[in-house]
């Protein structure tokens, strides 16, 4: 199984892909800056070199070609201003969305942001974030060809996993670390079940495994 990580570098994906390279995956990670490749081999991934940001949908769609999952992880990261929210955390996924689709890639996560919505309101750069993060998210879910899941964390922690959360269509808001959102997210990844689901993820008390096939239904 071969999974190509948009935003290969960042922490979450760079978590990932140590998770899914244990597990035996051919993984791929998107990334903008050559300098980045290091860390991606260092997880276990190969790093593909292309800037989502003005990248054609055929580029990206060959660098699809032949994945069985494509994971949304990229996005503009602090000190960005409103415009970069609107072409990485936006623009970005509508693109890899749309490649995806023409690479023929079912299996599609997204990492949004809990409280994304494109008619948020405010004037602060993070307000900016969850307008283009809920704009990204409607549009995925427009994608017939896709088997869609976006995943919504709460209050992102660099403390260490416990592998212990709380997952489902609304929770409340709460913190989670990074290393529990990239062991959910490999969950989800190999759940196709999940598909055509919004899901908030906040730390808790079932385990990662459990929680993805409990709302799968499984």
């Amino acid at each position: 199984m071969r999974i190509v990580i948009a935003g290969g570098h960042g922490q979450i994906a760079l978590r990932l892909e140590r998770l899914l390279a244990a597990r035996g995956y051919e993984v791929a990670g998107i990334i903008r800056d050559r300098e980045q490749g290091a860390a991606l081999r260092e997880a276990g991934a190969e790093p593909v070199l292309c800037d989502l940001e003005s990248a054609t949908v055929e580029r990206v769609a060959a660098v699809l070609q032949g994945a069985d999952a494509a994971v949304f992880a990229a996005g503009a990261g602090p000190g960005s201003g409103s415009g970069r929210k609107d072409t990485v955390d936006r623009g970005a996924a509508v693109l890899f969305a749309d490649a995806a689709e023409r690479a023929r890639v079912r299996r599609f996560v997204v990492v949004s942001s809990m409280g994304a919505d494109a008619g948020h309101r405010g004037d602060e750069v993070f307000d900016a974030y969850l307008r283009a993060k809920g704009a990204a998210d409607e549009y995925v879910k427009t994608r017939l060809g896709l088997e869609w899941t976006i995943l919504r964390p709460g209050q992102l922690t660099d403390d260490a996993g416990t592998g212990l959360v709380r997952l489902e269509a609304r929770t409340g808001r709460g913190p989670v670390s990074r290393d529990d959102v990239a062991a959910v997210l490999a969950e989800l990844v190999e759940t196709p079940a999940t598909a055509g689901l919004t899901l908030e993820l906040i730390a808790g008390t079932t385990p990662a495994g459990v929680a993805v096939k409990a709302v799968a239904g499984n």
